[in-house]
């Protein structure tokens, strides 16, 4: 597979009008696989990295999603790169790229690989969530017996059960929620974060239809107008004057302070030479 044609293919994945350019380096990388510059619009790809050409469109199809995600913010440059948004795009084109069958995630010739993906799926995640769910289930009657003695719970978890507070609020909310154990304990503990009863339904759903948890994520985020470019940039100004003006007066409070002990330090050598004249 040439440079052509990865870029043919990722035209028909999804297509764009802001034009781009593969580049194949040529070379083997220990870091990175590609990346995306977006001053150029150059995807570069480290091509001796790949033994197939199915590994070498997933890195063509991420380095793609930081193209569009660069013309969708009218080329200004992002600040964080893997952010929420950036996974649930790439994912989105993954799918596109499947259904179109141009990339493969499962071949079809690996039925021991599917054969452990189901055996994870049905036994090890679906156990898993059970017995999550009965764990919340003996919390919340190990926090209506502390009361009733007058015992705080919390020091219970902590110096008992040993347990990070966070993660049993979770789970007492996923026997709480009766939550599908066939999410998985990860599955299950970022759907009872969500407070919302309709939007926590809908994220169950999403993930038993093996939405990855990023997609499911941003397509439960409120749909927002697209923020005009100038003033999103003049809001980053402003962010970027306050946060200088801060570390300005940090600075000088610093520097101050520097002054100050040089000065001590100056004095108490000058009496201590004095004192042994």
């Amino acid at each position: 597979m040439n440079q052509d044609r990865v870029k043919e293919i990722l035209l028909e994945i999804e297509d764009t009008d802001l034009d781009f350019f593969v580049i194949f380096s040529g070379k083997k990388s220990m870091k990175v696989n590609g990346l995306y510059k977006s001053d150029t619009h150059e995807i570069i790809l480290h091509n001796k990295n790949f033994k197939t050409d199915n590994e070498l469109l997933y890195t063509a199809i991420h380095e793609y999603t930081h193209h569009k995600l660069c013309e969708l913010d009218n080329g200004a440059p992002q600040g964080k790169a893997h952010t929420q948004r950036f996974w649930a795009c790439f994912h989105r084109l993954l799918e596109k790229a499947e259904e179109k069958q141009l990339y493969a995630l499962m071949p079809e010739e690996l039925p021991e690989l599917n054969e452990i993906t189901e055996e994870i799926r049905s036994v090890i995640m679906l156990e898993d969530g059970k017995l999550m769910k009965e764990l919340g289930r003996l919390l919340q009657k190990a926090r209506s017996l502390c009361s009733r003695a007058g015992i705080r719970f919390e020091d219970y978890i902590d110096r008992v059960l040993c347990l990070p507070r966070p993660a049993a609020v979770a789970i007492e909310k996923i026997h709480a929620y009766d939550l599908n154990p066939a999410l998985g304990y990860e599955g299950m503990k970022m759907v009872a974060g969500i407070a919302n009863p309709s939007k926590r339904e809908a994220a169950e759903r999403m993930l038993l239809a093996k939405q990855s948890p990023a997609m499911t994520k941003e397509n439960l985020k409120p749909k927002q107008q697209e923020e005009d470019p100038r003033r999103k940039l003049e809001k980053e100004k402003r962010r970027l004057e306050k946060t200088i003006k801060s570390l300005a007066e940090r600075l000088a409070i610093v520097n101050e302070i520097l002054e100050k002990i040089g000065i001590s330090s100056f004095i108490i050598c000058v009496l201590f030479f004095s004192f042994y004249k």
